[in-house]
């Protein structure tokens, strides 16, 4: 399939391409949750879930494998660094309780993906322990017996957790696309300064491209399926 795409077309084929939809939490995108805690605005994360939705079932029908991230931590800490823990806002730490449970722990309400993205039996969570999802987990090992070439990529902080990702994806020779309207940050700016990163000198890290465009793309492949 030939995506339209910035800066310019990505072609991939459904058969090795993959989903992975980043840590879109209820800790991260709810209301009374760790990040509205914070001061930031969740609602500009919640938009996005509907354009997710409809990219997570679109991939489902044509086949292409989804993967759900989730950033966490064992209950006891042993997996997060005193540096990430001590860094952020001082009165509200890894760890510590929160309106929807410990903070970014495992198996806590609020690093529950959202009711409306939730994982399909079957469907691969990776819980991760920093920024990146290829750190201290096995999505390299899933994403080789999957037979994956190319990524396409969702879910929030677009700066953070997204763009760290597509990082280590590009230095693991994966072609990666963001789908635009289904990523977004607390900062707009930031955002917009990421995207324009990515697609830098010739898609230096990936591409981008709006959801109905890779929707448009997989069709032929939801018609074989």
């Amino acid at each position: 399939m030939i995506i339209d795409a910035q800066p310019f077309a990505l072609e991939a084929d459904p058969a090795t391409t993959a989903l992975i939809v980043i840590d879109m939490q209820r800790d991260f995108v709810e209301p009374g949750g760790f990040g509205a805690s914070l001061g930031n605005d969740v609602t500009r994360l919640q938009a996005i879930i509907p354009a997710t939705a409809r990219l997570i079932a679109g991939c489902r029908a044509a086949g292409v494998p989804v993967i759900h991230t989730r950033e966490c931590h064992a209950p006891d800490l042993s997996d997060c660094p005193p540096a990430k823990r001590l860094r952020g806002a001082p009165s509200l730490r890894i760890g510590d309780p929160g309106p929807m449970g410990r903070v970014l722990i495992a198996g806590e309400p609020g690093a529950e993906i959202v009711a409306e993205l939730a994982p399909l039996p079957g469907e691969t969570v990776i819980d991760k322990p920093g920024k990146g999802a290829f750190y201290a987990t096995n999505l390299s090992d899933h994403l080789a017996a999957l037979g994956t070439r190319t990524l396409i990529f969702a879910g929030v902080t677009t700066e953070v957790c997204v763009q760290t990702t597509m990082r280590e994806a590009n230095d693991r020779g994966f072609d990666s696309l963001l789908a635009e309207d289904a990523t977004e940050s607390y900062f707009p700016e930031f955002k917009a300064a990421t995207l324009a990163m990515i697609r830098a000198q010739g898609a230096i890290v990936g591409w981008t491209t709006p959801v109905e465009t890779i929707l448009t793309a997989l069709a032929p492949a939801v018609a074989d399926a």
